[in-house]
């Protein structure tokens, strides 16, 4: 029982300062749960009353009075309840919609380490699923615990002032039900985490199947993906089937433990009656009490197994709002001009696997840096880490004079335009796919979009930069969705421009657009571009070969091509992939 009290306990001790934040709203549904309790309380008193001085005596004035006290008292409980049950249903949904609130803020502002590590799937899961446990706590499992016990109290005084003695012999049996219950209630809180993490598995599988959902159609993949969705769902079935089965054996429990208290009473009780040392009102009274306290002795034990799947679900949600980044924001604000970028000495590793391993490097204003190399060089780690995604190992990165890890983070990022071979397309309009994330501005918009080459086929589109997007840019083709990026990376007019393959997925003509357009805006910003196929950075100023996480060769086309054996051939490659290209 201690292990889930100070669980619960916890819980309690993480809301508290939410909870100050309602006192009035707690005010009102603590007025409402006294009204029910004390209601119900009375309405067991009123039982002797009724027996004695109606039934048995035959007093005709309160035959015309006590129906409606009843009334009233019923009134009183009803109203109770409902005052109770709304007030605490708003403090449970406006804390969920502060804590989603609070939870994907803190989310956001984690390393790209943590996003790596945890599945999109599963963090839905615990922004939705696991906070909405949360709300059951606060509307449903605390407010329902608190009146419970309330009327506990009331029915307690209602017996133990009818007969203390038949009180004592009725709710002896009680502590008999703690250990069972705390077996049942530790087992019962192992099973609602099981059962949390099973719930983020098959969101996490759905997700991936309807983000991917192309591939499975082209590949018939339908079939293996059921069957892992069915594994899964399988899981959940199973685990909420040894939940219920824990549950269900709480109920016949009390039941069975309440029949015994109340066949000692009626033994006992009964003999005080035949005995005249309590009157048929009083006894019917108290055994009207006591058949009203088993029931929410009953409900509380149930709240009490419940919660061990709220308390689950918290201590999850607490994990993550309890994480921080470990890339650090300072004050820095971001220079006005930037002249130079200087890498020095760069080292990084993903675990144990080690992705650059000392690159030097240095770039000034006005030039066009390559970046080439063989897939897992280490050319996206440098962007990474001069996005601030990650921390270096050791080594720096200088602008002008300065490491970046002094900036402020957003405004070092607000001035560097970065375009990936993933491109990502949000289900809204074009105009806010290119401004996204600034003020929209319909004359940047369309100089982005002619920039990008993309004004030719938007301003064609129905509503023209209004036209709605569909999610994951379902609606364009993929020349078009790269080239509304691009229009999204050139719409911040940055002063360092970054292409990670940003023209592959365009066809020649549209490539050779987007490299004049890239290489008229190389004149005051510092361009990096990352291409496989080295038709698209000819014109750079400098090419660096990236390969086994250190630079093999800096300089330019055909310095490298008569330096450099990697460069040489890399362009082999490339020059034979172009001959298949046009044979076909």
């Amino acid at each position: 029982m201690g292990e889930n009290m100070d669980g619960i306990v916890e819980v309690f001790r993480r809301f508290k300062s939410y909870y100050k934040e309602y006192i009035p709203q707690f005010a009102i549904s603590i007025i409402g749960m006294i009204m029910a309790s004390v209601g119900t309380a009375v309405s067991a008193w009123l039982v002797k009353p009724v027996l004695d001085y109606i039934f048995i005596q035959k007093d005709e004035n309160l035959l015309y009075l006590l129906p409606y006290a009843i009334i009233a008292i019923y009134f009183l409980k009803s109203l109770g309840i409902y005052l109770q049950v709304y007030f605490t249903a708003y403090i449970g949904q406006d804390m969920v919609r502060r804590f989603r609130h609070k939870q994907l803020d803190n989310i956001l502002s984690l390393d790209m380490s943590f996003f790596h590590k945890y599945r999109s799937g599963e963090l839905m899961s615990r922004i939705m699923g696991d906070i909405e446990r949360i709300r059951s706590i606060v509307s449903n499992l605390i407010p329902e615990l608190v009146r419970e016990f309330v009327t506990i109290i009331g029915l307690l005084c209602v017996v133990i002032y009818q007969s203390p003695t038949l009180a004592l012999f009725s709710l002896i049996v009680l502590p008999a039900a703690f250990y069972p219950l705390s077996r049942l209630a530790k087992k019962m809180r192992k099973l609602s985490r099981t059962s949390q993490e099973t719930s983020s598995d098959i969101t996490s599988v759905l997700s991936e199947i309807f983000a991917n959902i192309e591939i499975v159609k082209a590949n018939s993949a339908q079939e293996k993906e059921l069957n892992k969705f069915d594994t899964q769902n399988d899981k959940i079935f199973k685990l909420n089937l040894k939940s219920v089965k824990v549950n269900a054996l709480v109920s016949p429990m009390m039941e069975t433990l309440g029949s015994v208290g109340i066949a000692v009473t009626i033994i006992i009780g009964g003999q005080q009656v035949i005995n005249g040392e309590i009157t048929v009102g009083s006894f019917f009274s108290f055994l009207t009490a006591l058949f009203m306290l088993y029931t929410p002795i009953k409900r509380i034990t149930n709240i009490y197994n419940q919660m061990q799947d709220a308390v689950v679900a918290s201590q999850r949600t607490f994990e993550l709002l309890d994480m921080s980044p470990s890339i650090v924001d300072r004050n820095l604000n971001f220079p006005n001009v930037v002249n130079s970028i200087t890498i020095q000495d760069l080292k990084f590793s993903y675990g144990d696997k080690i992705a650059l391993n000392g690159i030097n490097l240095k770039v000034y204003k006005g030039q066009m840096i390559a970046l080439v190399g063989s897939s897992g060089g280490g050319k996206s780690t440098l962007i990474n880490l001069l996005m601030r995604f990650y921390d270096p190992d050791s080594g720096i990165i200088l602008i002008n004079e300065n490491d970046i890890s002094e900036f402020k983070i957003d405004n070092l990022r607000q001035n560097i335009g970065l375009v990936t071979q993933r491109v990502y397309i949000f289900n809204d309009t074009v105009a806010a796919n290119v401004a996204y994330g600034a003020l929209l501005d319909e004359a940047k918009v369309i100089k982005a979009l002619k920039m990008a080459n993309a004004w030719s086929f938007v301003q064609n589109m129905q509503n023209g930069i209004y036209t709605q997007l569909n999610e994951y840019g379902a609606n364009l083709s993929g020349g078009q969705r790269q080239r509304i990026a691009i229009a999204r990376a050139l719409y911040h007019d940055p002063q360092i421009l970054i292409f990670d393959e940003a023209t592959s997925a365009l066809d020649n003509e549209s490539e050779q657009e987007i490299t004049k357009a890239i290489e008229n805006l190389s004149s005051d910003k510092i361009i990096f571009v990352i291409a496989h196929r080295l038709s698209t950075i000819k014109n750079a100023d400098k090419i660096a070969v990236i390969s086994s996480g250190k630079i093999a060769g800096f300089g330019t086309d055909k310095e490298l091509e008569s330096e450099c054996e990697i460069y040489k051939k890399l362009k082999l490659v490339t020059i034979e992939q172009n001959e298949t290209k046009n044979s076909i």
